[in-house]
């Protein structure tokens, strides 16, 4: 087992570039819903660091056992990102222009969202089963949980700064935030091809 210095360091920087995504979705989503409750920040930051922990650990386990069919399914991960995020970004947009001109708040995700968002924004993470292939079990749950935690703070923080950007935006905030899901997805799918 080495679990040094360096394995907390690396494990501390997976989390942060995975987080990438979920952090931009966290945005959109405070943008979305300026008055936010406490409450619901913590559940929203909380699915996305528990999608950046299962991920990695499927990936793992996939590695650990089923390699190949785990290759053949990976050239999809950039289309079923695509097409969820796609899919959210252009509800949240088509919602933002229907009701553009409305004063009125309306919650940006529901638990169903959050699920489908949690997905899109950690699919990729399940390729990081590669980079811990050689983990043993304690230490692959340890670099996981590790990456959880830090999605969770980094998530809390982007729907804290999409709050405050939300309140000065308004009416806006939804177009916008649904032209950034679409975004990101477009930006996975396109990275995939390089």
């Amino acid at each position: 087992m080495n679990l040094g210095f360096s394995f907390f360091v690396n494990s501390i920087f997976l989390g942060i570039g995975l987080a990438m995504d979920a952090f931009s979705v966290s945005m959109a989503n405070g943008l979305n819903e300026p008055k936010m409750s406490k409450r619901k920040q913590t559940g929203i930051a909380g699915i996305f660091a528990s999608f950046q922990f299962v991920m990695p650990m499927i990936g793992w386990i996939c590695v650990s056992t089923l390699v190949k069919l785990f290759e053949a399914f990976q050239k999809f991960i950039p289309w079923i990102a695509l097409i969820l995020l796609g899919y959210i970004g252009g509800k949240m947009l088509y919602e933002g222009i229907k009701n553009k001109d409305s004063e009125e708040e309306k919650p940006a995700v529901g638990f169903g969202a959050l699920i489908v968002q949690g997905i899109a924004t950690s699919i990729d993470a399940l390729s990081v089963g590669f980079t811990i292939a050689d983990y043993q079990c304690f230490e692959a749950v340890l670099a996981c949980l590790i990456i959880g935690i830090v999605t969770f703070f980094i998530c809390f923080a982007g729907i804290s700064i999409g709050k405050k950007a939300g309140t000065t935006l308004a009416g806006k905030s939804g177009i916008l935030g649904g032209v950034i899901l679409i975004i990101i997805g477009l930006e996975i799918f396109i990275t995939s091809l390089f």
